[in-house]
């Protein structure tokens, strides 16, 4: 517990250096504000979202598009990842088409999202769907096909059904990886949303970006970033302490 409150001082002591150093530049005109605006500005700018209302409706958009984003792609990757895990002879048949879908570019896809679903949420969490997806699926497969050959010998051996084998060797062999790549869906599930919301939509931390952009409103541009990593940090911590807790056997 030490350690971890001595690196979370450090990491705060770090970000309080890089902003000073940022403001210190600005002031000393080594930096144009035009193009990177001032830490302090930010913060009055958000400030000014908080005390008006105007972010909690937007962050609320962006929040719920990335949830169900994050809560579907993991869900189908986890899924088809431990059916083709289990399946090699069809896990072989479609692993090129996976990888061929895999190396499409999404944002080639929004587009169309947005024409098949429309300006809502449902475009930027089919957006999200797609990146989290294959960061979960390949992860999920990965881990259990990682499963100790010797282990789940010995457990059929001892006549353990496929579901008991699923459950007590093949998911805690997966669960590491999955919690891994948990933590990157997360920022891949914001960025499905916010993507989305950049290309069309009427709410959304996108779409406050994107105007802030159209106006040439630097501080609105850092000011938008600025919630999402904090959104992002504070969520990857919550997954943290959950893994921690899903995986205290492992201690």
């Amino acid at each position: 517990m030490a350690d971890r409150r001595f690196v979370l001082a450090a990491q705060l002591l770090l970000a309080a250096a890089l902003l000073a150093l940022w403001q210190a530049l600005v002031a000393a005109g080594l930096l144009d504000p035009f193009f990177v605006s001032r830490p302090s500005d930010i913060a009055r700018r958000i400030a000014a979202w908080i005390a008006e209302g105007t972010l909690w409706r937007h962050l609320g958009v962006t929040i719920e598009e990335s949830v169900l984003g994050l809560v579907v792609g993991a869900a189908l990757g986890i899924a088809v990842g431990f059916a083709l895990a289990r399946s090699p002879f069809v896990g072989s048949v479609l692993d090129p088409y996976i990888k061929m879908l895999n190396a499409v570019p999404r944002v080639v896809l929004a587009p169309l999202f947005l024409l098949w679903f429309g300006l809502g949420i449902w475009s930027k969490v089919a957006l999200a769907v797609t990146l989290v997806f294959f960061v979960m699926f390949f992860n999920t497969y990965q881990g259990v096909r990682d499963a100790d050959p010797v282990v789940i010998d010995n457990v059929r051996m001892l006549g353990a059904t496929e579901r008991q084998l699923v459950r007590h060797v093949l998911i805690p062999s997966a669960l590491t990886w999955i919690f891994s790549s948990l933590q990157t869906s997360l920022g891949f599930a914001m960025v499905g949303a916010v993507v989305g919301e950049y290309l069309g939509a009427t709410h959304g931390l996108g779409y406050v970006i994107a105007q802030a952009e159209g106006t040439f409103d630097t501080t609105g541009v850092f000011a938008g970033m600025t919630v999402l990593a904090a959104v992002v940090v504070i969520a990857s911590a919550g997954v943290s302490r959950l893994e921690r807790w899903l995986l205290r056997w492992k201690n």
